[in-house]
Formats: C-alpha cells, sequence, structure tokens
C-alpha cells in the first residue's frame, strides 16, 4: 500500500512540475531552486523519515549544537551519544580538544583496563604539520568534505567551534564556517553535531539562547540546539535542555529537564541518568545581599546610558530579568513622587477594578514598555 501511494505521488510530482513549466515559471534563476509548494510536499513525502540519533535532541539529517560552560561535561555527552549510534553507524569524531593520552587516560578503569568502544566509531585529529602550509578554513572544509565521499560517512561530530573560529583568527569566522557546514550538509546529507563553548555565566540564570557564544550569527544555521548546565545545589550533578527543535518534539524545556550525574562505569566516563526536574530547582537561590548588589549594578549600568542587552551580557543575567529590575526602578521612584494627590482624580480617563484611573495608568505602563523597547534595540 505504501509503495503505492509513493507511486501516486511520483505522478503526482511529475504533473505539478508540468504545470509550472507550462504555467511559465522557471524551475530555477541563478542559484535558486523554484517549486510549487505542492511539489515540495509531494517530493518530500518520498524522502524517508528522519531517524532519531539521540533522544529528541538530534536527528539525522541536521545540523546541531550541544553548548555549555568549561568543564561540565561536553566531550563526556559527546563521546557518549556517538559511542551510542556506532553500534549501528559509523561516525567521524573531529577532536580538536584532547590528545591521544588524555582520550586514552579518559576512557581507563581504576585498574588499568581500557574501554572498548564500537568499531564503527572512528576519532579524527589535526595533522598540525600539514596545516601549516594551509589556509586553515580551506583545510579544515576541504577535509570533511574528503572524509565525507571517500568513507561514505554519514554522521559528524565536531568538537569543537571554538577551537576552528579562533585558530582562523577572523571575526566573522563562526559564521562563515557554519554556512559551508550547513552546505555539506545539504550535498552530501550528513548529520552533524557541533561542540561550542559558552560565556561564563551565573549559575542563578536559566540557560537561554543569548548564551550561545555567538548566537546572533550562528543560532539560526542550527536545526536544534540543546545546552548542558550545571546545577547549583549539588556540584555533581549536571541538567541537559533543549532550546530549539525543527523536527521532532520539544520535550525537555525548562519544566522538564534531564538531570544527569557524571561517573566513570566500567572505565567509560558518561552522563548517567538521574531523573527529571524543572531547570529553576537547580538554579542558585540569591541571597538578600547578594541579590542587591546585583540590581544595585544593573541600575548604575543603566544609568550610564548601557542597552538592556549589554548590561545582561556584563552581570550574566537575562534581559527579562534586567527589563524587570529596572521598570520596577522607575515604578518605584514614580511612587515616591506622585504628579497628583491620590485623591483627585486623573483627567477624564475610565476607572479600572480596583478604583484606580484605567486609562492613565495604561498609559504609563505603555511608556514604560516603550522605553524598555528601545532599550533592547541599542546595539
Amino acid at each position: 500500500m505504501k509503495e503505492g501511494k509513493n507511486y501516486i505521488n511520483l505522478i503526482h510530482g511529475d504533473l505539478t512540475r508540468a504545470t509550472q513549466v507550462r504555467d511559465g515559471m522557471p524551475e530555477s534563476i541563478g542559484v535558486m531552486s523554484i517549486k510549487t509548494a505542492n511539489r515540495t510536499v509531494l517530493e518530500a513525502s518520498l524522502l524517508p523519515t528522519p531517524r532519531v540519533l539521540w533522544d529528541s535532541f538530534w536527528y539525522e539529517g541536521e545540523l546541531s549544537c550541544l553548548f555549555a560552560d568549561s568543564n561540565v561535561g561536553k566531550s563526556i555527552l559527546a563521546v557518549q551519544i556517538a559511542d551510542r549510534i556506532a553500534r549501528t553507524d559509523n561516525v567521524l569524531y573531529l577532536d580538536f580538544e584532547l590528545s591521544d593520552k588524555q582520550f586514552q587516560l579518559r576512557y581507563t578503569g581504576e585498574h588499568g583496563n581500557l574501554y572498548a568502544f564500537p568499531e564503527r566509531l572512528y576519532r579524527v585529529s589535526l595533522d598540525c604539520n600539514s596545516l601549516l602550509a594551509s589556509d586553515f578554513e580551506v583545510a579544515i572544509i576541504g577535509s570533511i568534505e574528503q572524509m565525507a565521499l571517500q568513507t561514505g560517512c554519514k554522521i559528524f561530530i565536531v568538537d569543537n567551534l571554538t577551537y576552528l573560529c579562533c585558530a582562523m583568527e577572523k571575526g566573522d569566522a563562526a559564521g562563515r564556517l557554519m554556512i559551508q557546514l550547513n552546505n555539506l550538509k545539504k550535498r552530501y546529507e550528513l548529520s552533524i553535531l557541533v561542540l561550542t563553548h559558552t560565556p561564563k555565566r551565573s549559575l542563578d540564570c536559566p540557560i537561554t539562547s543569548n548564551d550561545l557564544a555567538g548566537s546572533k550569527r550562528l543560532y539560526n544555521f542550527f536545526d536544534s540546539v540543546f545546552a548542558i548546565g550545571k546545577s547549583a545545589q549539588d556540584n555533581g550533578l549536571r541538567y541537559v535542555k533543549q532550546l530549539k527543535v525543527r523536527y521532532g518534539t520539544y520535550s525537555y524545556d525548562a519544566d522538564n529537564v534531564i538531570i544527569y550525574e557524571i561517573e566513570k562505569v566500567d572505565a567509560f566516563l558518561q552522563f548517567v541518568h538521574r531523573g527529571y526536574s524543572t531547570e529553576k530547582e537547580h538554579l542558585k537561590k540569591l541571597g538578600d545581599n547578594e541579590s542587591s548588589q546585583r540590581d544595585c549594578l544593573i541600575l548604575q549600568l543603566s544609568q550610564s546610558g548601557k542597552s538592556v542587552r549589554e548590561i545582561a551580557s556584563e552581570v550574566n543575567c537575562g534581559k527579562s530579568t534586567v527589563s524587570r529590575i529596572i521598570q520596577r526602578s522607575k515604578e518605584g521612584r514614580t511612587a515616591a513622587v506622585p504628579s497628583v494627590l491620590p485623591s483627585q482624580p486623573t483627567g477624564s480617563g475610565t476607572t479600572g477594578q480596583d478604583g484606580t484611573g484605567g486609562t492613565t495608568t495604561a498609559a504609563k505602563q505603555a511608556e514604560l514598555f516603550a522605553e524598555q523597547e528601545k532599550e533592547e534595540d541599542k546595539p
């Protein structure tokens, strides 16, 4: 029945293509391909459904990102993901972080026993001598393309993007590299997981897309994004959170993160599943004094003319938190010095349910939100 359905869709696809040509609409112009929406859907229906590579975080055919702060366990989790996938598929793990000896020690037990990885897992390291005489960016992208062609491997893990971009020493390196990886993904039907760092962040704030280093240039290139957070309540715990999903389900948001503990089991250093929780339970609880100091710093930076985005970056806090503190301060000043006596009417506006001037209150709120939006829009 399924084969019959595919056959019918093939015929429909040919008919929609013929109709497009008949109507005088070209199939391509320059580097752009043009199809009707119906033809796009019909042709895509003939393609296989992407497989799950790791839970709902990474699917076949996706360019995905895993990010976290230093020493939180990105590489440990990435190798664990590679180990699982390599039981059925060839995986190329591009390791730009550890030396061969460091990698070996990480997967050696107490008594010197070595962990046995699946034979389908291949670790790739840089040949520094060859790189000396080459353009770094051209060499890396060219090598990945050649590996895809010569090995037939479809699954790549790059550890990590931060190293590659630093080595290129160019400001737009990350964005350009992502474009090239995306092109390789589409051309050779690859599945690529890229690891990258996040700037040092405060443990009292939830993980957001703003924590991804170079997020403005990078975030939109990825099909899916997930991150590792360190628990502020227990130093040995980690949590994994989804931030972006294009295929599959958005299962692990702030209300349902996965909790892990890093342990070495039978010489294999890994994330051991410990259940589920909310992200809030693992964030640092600010004391009154610490919270007050942070709020004062935010207000000082705001008064100096810095934007909400700049302040959030400087104090390692979310933009919404910064905006809320600034707005609360403005409301406090307004309440301390009222423009009219509380018993006097405030113009001809309507009265709200609490007996206050509804229209005037709404106007004040609108002014505050307008000021807030202006601050957020500053570069």
